[in-house]
């Protein structure tokens, strides 16, 4: 943690949390990846890993609408995961595709770089070997949950939080990924020092945070702190 010497959230604090909030709200169950959503309106909850990318790619810095017309526009354009054609294609037209989720340029050079550095490094455009399970039978082991961020974490435009999503939504590991809404409510709670940034915050929540609680408690405090004027207001 980059805050070794702040002991929060304990174990039994994140269970109360966890509870109390299950009450406000409803109890959250863990959803299968969906190969028919839109990777960009549900944090990359569906099954193909480059896919699970670009959508939580497309998501940042704009609202859940938005973000799934520029999804929805890209595959329009080229097919849905019609990579080789994205990562052809002229930068402008990938731009137009996405125009409508804001930063089109940027996240149009991320996409593109994202694709084309895959390829280079595995030969084809797929990061399946990612999203193999422990209790596969496939002759090559599992990757451990570290190695899956190192190498997401390796591409331009993947930073924390959008590889802790892919790890969580698509690849279906437990970890904490730690967005505006979690932010305000971990220093409300007092989980988190005043010092704390979304990238040192969620380095340190995602050690003290139970493993078991780490889809549902995330799930959760983003409903509440979207929807709680209150903590809104606080925050």
């Amino acid at each position: 943690s980059p805050f070794p010497n702040h002991a929060h959230p304990t174990a039994d604090e994140a269970v109360e949390i966890h509870d109390i909030l299950t009450k406000a709200h409803q109890p959250v169950s863990r959803r299968p990846p969906d190969h028919m959503s839109n990777s960009a309106q549900n944090c990359g909850n569906v099954p193909n890993v480059i896919e699970a990318i670009i959508g939580t790619i497309l998501s940042q810095n704009t609202s859940n609408a938005v973000c799934a017309k520029a999804k929805s526009n890209l595959d329009k354009t080229f097919g849905r995961n019609n990579f080789e054609a994205i990562a052809a294609a002229p930068k402008q037209k990938v731009i137009d595709a996405i125009r409508s989720g804001g930063l089109a340029n940027k996240k149009a050079r991320m996409i593109q770089g994202l694709l084309q550095a895959v390829k280079e490094k595995h030969g084809s455009y797929s990061l399946q070997h990612l999203a193999r399970k422990p209790e596969s039978t496939s002759s090559a082991p599992a990757l451990g949950d570290d190695e899956i961020m190192d190498e997401l974490l390796s591409y331009d435009g993947v930073g924390p939080k959008t590889a802790s999503c892919v790890l969580l939504f698509c690849i279906g590991r437990d970890s904490f990924p730690v967005d505006t809404h979690v932010l305000r409510l971990s220093h409300l709670l007092g989980w988190i020092p005043p010092e704390a940034n979304r990238v040192t915050a969620q380095a340190h929540l995602d050690i003290r945070v139970p493993a078991e609680l780490k889809y549902g408690l995330h799930m959760l405090m983003f409903q509440h702190g979207r929807e709680c004027k209150g903590c809104k207001q606080a925050g």
